[in-house]
């Protein structure tokens, strides 16, 4: 009986050291891996911080750029428009001036396209008189 038990009882306290070592094996390695991937998370949150910022300020900068060449087109305009007023020879010459000036500029309202006012489409084939035969006929173009 001593034998049965002993046959019985090491598989069991096996069994049993198995579970505890597969536990503690358990509740300290996978500690590593979710670290691992929080500072990989961590990480790929930060440039995405950073790539926002950088988008923020090129969009700034564009539009900071942009107001400044409104602003120096606008110069441009008025300095032109002086120069015509005080360098014109006479009143024809500087109507002339200002009216090719005011031409170039941009149009804040611009024209807008009209659509065509007949709405039939295009024909593919040629046209052909009432009785004359069309182009799938099988006489066209033969000489009787």
């Amino acid at each position: 009986m001593e034998h049965s038990l002993l046959i019985w009882l090491l598989p069991t306290l096996a069994l049993v050291a198995g579970v505890a070592i597969g536990f503690l094996v358990a509740r300290l390695l996978p500690n590593a891996a979710p670290n691992r991937t929080q500072r990989q998370l961590d990480d790929i949150q930060e440039r995405f911080d950073s790539y926002q910022s950088e988008v923020v300020t090129h969009f700034n900068t564009t539009a900071h750029l942009v107001k400044k060449l409104t602003q120096s087109y606008q110069e441009v305009q008025d300095h032109l428009a002086e120069g015509a007023n005080s360098l014109a020879l006479d009143e024809q010459t500087r109507q002339r001036l200002l009216a090719a000036l005011h031409s170039e500029a941009p149009h804040p309202h611009r024209e807008r396209l009209t659509p065509p006012h007949s709405s039939e489409p295009p024909k593919d084939y040629a046209p052909k008189t009432p009785n004359a035969p069309g182009m799938l006929d099988e006489h066209y173009g033969l000489k009787k």
